[in-house]
């Protein structure tokens, strides 16, 4: 075998098990060994960090809306992987809507791998949609590499993708099963909305929402919440306990935000149902009781809710009802969030904070007592089992991809917009003061982002095999 092309070598390395002293070896794509930290071959390349800095995995998210083709001008593949290796992220996983077409179908997946190739500077994969008559597709889309499936419970926000009810579920799931493929649900039904008497929301975008009465303030961020009762992901969590019970589905819960579930998942766990779930950035980070009036870049759904309600969410991450953190990042031009009326019932849902992911979440689970192993576990290797990844990414192990980020989580910095390499530059996170900041990125052993600079053309992968 030959020897090392590029060693990393620093004084705390993560690895499954431990933070270590390590000498990373790599040869082309992959890891070739761990060594000890004074392990140096001759004739190869050598990087050293810092003291202070550690080597992990390549972040892996596995929920992030790009939006192209389609709506490209909300966000694009070369915008968002850019973000992304800014943040420390290796492999991204596209959302399959708020693209156009939607990638429900073999020909709406084809339009994006066509508009994707060339694009991208880390490695991406996709998820494939589950909508009302499509279970035909799904074996076909699974074929050409989807790694699983998406639906809601509750209008998507965008029309060419419309939510599914129990009955389409009842015919979706059995050949989800026969496939072994994963379904990720947006976990709100709506009968919870409809009862509180308040003209509801979109979930994203779409249809606007009715004249309100003179008792409903929409600039209010209490008005928008009381839209989103946590009964309506209580509901729909315990619906997809059920289904998956009855048909042996494998379930994963995204952006969970309802303290009131967490025991019912608990539960389900201990009892062996095959359901994991997500949590995102902005739930452990703000809460209801401190969002401005009209401030609409805080709106999500489900949405932020209150600090107690916060905290227990953190509790479950700390237990493992909660198995990961992801971003959710779901951009829109600006005028799209009503600033400027401030409008919370007709504002855009959704957050920015794919370059983020790292350093929101460092900052809140430092805070809390969690450690770098944490963090590894929620943003690197339980993503990556989740789509099927955890083979070749989400650990620094022989013979995987030799996907690294160099991080330090001692210096802190100020969340500046124009900082950021999404297209659009509106987050809830301007002005915060956050720890870790990302020294550099490697992709299967190239480096692709270093102090601010981007390195080499795009080398990301399209993950469909």
């Amino acid at each position: 075998m030959p020897g090392p092309n590029l060693v990393i070598r620093a004084k705390q390395v993560v690895l499954p098990e431990s933070i270590a002293p390590r000498s990373i070896h790599m040869t082309g794509d992959v890891v070739t060994s761990i060594e000890s930290y004074d392990s140096i071959p001759e004739g190869c390349e050598l990087i050293e960090t810092d003291s202070d800095s550690v080597l992990m995995p390549g972040l892996v998210d596995t929920h992030v809306h790009v939006n192209e083709p389609g709506r490209t001008e909300w966000e694009g593949f070369a915008t968002a992987t850019r973000a992304a290796a800014a943040g420390g992220v290796t492999t991204l996983i596209d959302m399959p809507l708020n693209s156009i077409p939607p990638t429900t179908t073999v020909a709406g997946f084809k339009a994006k791998l066509r508009a994707v190739r060339g694009q991208c500077q880390v490695d991406v994969g996709f998820w494939g949609g589950v909508v009302p008559g499509n279970a035909g597709e799904l074996a076909p889309l699974f074929e050409l590499g989807v790694v699983g499936f998406k639906c809601f419970l509750i209008h998507s926000g965008v029309d060419e993708f419309p939510n599914v009810t129990e009955d389409d579920l009842q015919r979706a799931m059995p050949e989800l099963t026969r496939l072994g493929a994963v379904l990720i649900v947006h976990a709100e039904v709506p009968g919870p909305m409809s009862r509180t008497g308040i003209p509801t929301c979109p979930s994203s975008v779409g249809e606007q929402t009715a004249g309100t009465d003179g008792n409903v303030c929409p600039t209010k961020y209490e008005t928008f919440l009381a839209t989103r009762p946590r009964a309506a992901e209580n509901e729909a969590v315990e619906l997809m306990i059920r289904l998956s019970r009855e048909f042996g589905t494998r379930i994963h819960i995204v952006h969970h935000s309802s303290a009131d579930a967490l025991p019912m998942l608990r539960d389900a766990k201990t009892a062996g149902v095959k359901i994991t779930a997500e949590t995102c950035p902005h739930y452990l980070t703000f809460a209801a009781e401190e969002i401005p009036d009209g401030a609409t870049e805080f709106k999500c759904c489900p949405p932020i809710r209150e600090r107690q309600n916060r905290e227990q969410l953190w509790q479950a991450l700390g237990d493992e009802t909660i198995d990961m953190i992801v971003s959710d990042h779901s951009p829109c031009p600006p005028e799209m969030k009503l600033r400027e009326t401030g409008d919370f019932l007709q504002a855009w849902g959704g957050i920015s904070s794919l370059q983020l992911r790292l350093p929101i979440v460092w900052t809140e689970a430092l805070r809390r007592g969690f450690s770098i192993q944490d963090l590894a576990r929620w943003l690197c290797s339980a993503p990556a089992g989740l789509v099927g990844l955890s083979d070749r990414k989400g650990f620094i192990k022989v013979g995987y991809d030799a996907d690294l980020v160099i991080w330090n989580p001692e210096k802190q910095f100020t969340v500046h917009g124009d900082a950021l390499h999404h297209r659009h530059k509106l987050t809830p996170y301007d002005g915060l003061v956050l720890n870790g900041v990302v020294e550099k990125t490697f992709l299967r052993g190239r480096k692709i982002y270093d102090g601010g600079e981007f390195i080499d053309e795009p080398q990301g992968l399209l993950l469909t095999q």
